[in-house]
């Protein structure tokens, strides 16, 4: 490795779950962070954060992306270089259900191949990717963008299943002020669900990856969309978030969790923009989105 390094990696917001796809389903947005890592032989490690978490997050070796390049590193056998300089320009909200530790990981990981382990497949990116986050779901389309079908074989690789949109889907994202961890939506979920129901989501599921391959259809979206297995037992948590859904819902608008929340993710069309805008209200964000279907890219500085 030369004496100083720099490469650029950017990475999209996920939506993870889709309603009935439990830690299966995944979508790529195009809301994207920025990160400049530079490399060195000595001078520590310097982290810069601009938007998103800029006063919150630890600027040294525990930030999330220092971490992901460390493991990377010792991964495939490569001592880390002593100086590491990271300057993050995140878009991405924090602790909302978009997926912004999914979008760090992979970001280390991803720079830290471009740097010094090319030999690291997409493969093993997203075995490394799924070990650091827990479950494939949000790094898988943050890697490969698209929709994405991950699961888990029983030897414990995780797999992953890319597919594109139709064009016409159009997702928005409504945010809210209030943070939610992961950890806390997940620990509301039971340890068993009823067979009704785990059947339903089956078929929601599967139906749910043909609307989205084909023209939108908002009713077909709103039975692809409808959840019985994660979204109402968190709903002590988030229970705002819940509201809304159910009022979109009720006027036709197909709406999930977006993650593990509390942001909620809506399939809008020309016909329901103002609708979803007056029901929504102000203490929430609208951002209308589209579908990324590029995935994660590293390039040089140069060509920014």
């Amino acid at each position: 490795m030369p004496d100083s390094t720099t490469v650029v990696v950017r990475v999209p917001a996920t939506s993870a779950n889709l309603g009935p796809g439990f830690d299966s389903l995944g979508l790529a947005l195009t809301l994207h962070d920025d990160v400049e890592v530079t490399v060195s032989g000595s001078g520590g490690v310097e982290v810069e954060v601009e938007g998103e978490g800029a006063g919150d997050l630890d600027l040294g070796e525990g930030h999330l992306i220092v971490r992901a390049m460390s493991a990377t590193f010792a991964r495939v056998g490569v001592e880390r270089p002593a100086g590491i300089r990271l300057r993050c320009v995140n878009r991405i909200p924090h602790a909302r259900g978009l997926g912004s530790s999914s979008a760090a990981i992979c970001a280390g990981i991803l720079a830290a191949r471009a740097l010094a382990a090319p030999r690291l497949t997409d493969d093993e990116v997203f075995a490394l990717a799924t070990e650091m986050e827990g479950h494939p779901d949000n790094v898988a389309p943050c890697l490969f963008g698209g929709l994405t079908v991950a699961w888990t074989e029983s030897s414990g690789m995780p797999r992953v299943e890319k597919l594109v949109p139709h064009p016409g889907h159009r997702p928005v994202v409504i945010i809210p002020q209030e943070r939610l961890s992961t950890e806390v939506a997940r620990g509301l979920l039971p340890d068993k669900v009823p067979h009704g129901d785990a059947a339903a989501n089956a078929g929601r599921a599967a139906l749910l990856v043909a609307a989205l391959l084909r023209e939108p259809r908002s009713d077909l979206l709103l039975a692809a969309t409808e959840d019985r297995l994660h979204q109402d037992y968190r709903a002590p948590a988030m229970p705002d978030t819940l509201n809304l859904v159910k009022r979109l819902r009720a006027m036709g608008v197909p709406a999930v969790v977006s993650g593990a929340g509390p942001t909620v993710l809506a399939f809008s069309s020309p016909n329901s923009q103002d609708l979803i805008a007056s029901v929504v209200g102000t203490p929430w964000h609208i951002q209308p989105l589209d579908v990324e279907n590029a995935g994660s890219h590293v390039r040089s500085p140069e060509t920014r």
